[in-house]
């Protein structure tokens, strides 16, 4: 009976330490943003507006490691430094990616046929439902954080029309891991 018991305590501590280490180290979600230049905004992302003169072509932006149990993926590009009296600016938020996608193509931005199947755009401090680029005011460099969320749920309960703050209220609580990427850009005074 003693053998019996040692023989059921190997077996199970063999197969803790097999699984264990797999779990234990799994990567991390991870997120990249294609088509800078050494991490900043080149004039094709820059927005076309408030005084700006950019083509306003959304980024390419790939994630890889998305966690287990991951049911929806968002993507979202904000300026914590917009002179917004601390409120930051939301230039872009798409919800509701499939977790099998690892990637928004580039230019995909305002054509659904380029967008992952069942991605929602939703409204942006421009006031639009799409891609506005980096477009401080002049003379100022500002960071943009583009972050990749895996959520637990299959998609987040809002409309193209929703806001950041819905967006975000409905994300709260269901966050399974995010990974980020800071960008910069600064405008030159002419």
């Amino acid at each position: 009976m003693r053998f019996d018991i040692f023989l059921r305590s190997s077996i199970c501590a063999t197969i803790l330490f097999t699984v264990v280490p797999a779990v234990a180290f799994a990567d991390p979600l991870t997120v990249k943003v294609d088509g800078l230049d050494h991490g900043q905004f080149a004039n094709a992302q820059v927005y076309n507006g408030f005084g700006c003169r950019g083509d306003n072509v959304s980024p390419q932006v790939s994630w890889a490691h998305v966690p287990p149990g991951t049911r929806s993926i968002v993507v979202t590009m904000y300026d914590p430094d917009a002179p917004t009296g601390g409120l930051g600016w939301t230039h872009w938020e798409v919800v509701n990616i499939p977790p099998s996608e690892t990637s928004i193509r580039k230019g995909a931005s305002g054509d659904v046929g380029r967008m992952p199947a069942g991605a929602l755009e939703t409204l942006t401090d421009f006031g639009e439902s799409k891609y506005g680029g980096p477009c401080p005011p002049k003379g100022e460099s500002h960071r943009y954080v583009v972050t990749v969320s895996a959520l637990s749920i299959p998609s987040v309960d809002v409309k193209s029309t929703s806001s950041p703050a819905v967006v975000a209220y409905q994300m709260h609580g269901n966050i399974l891991g995010q990974a980020r990427y800071i960008a910069t850009y600064h405008r030159s005074l002419n």
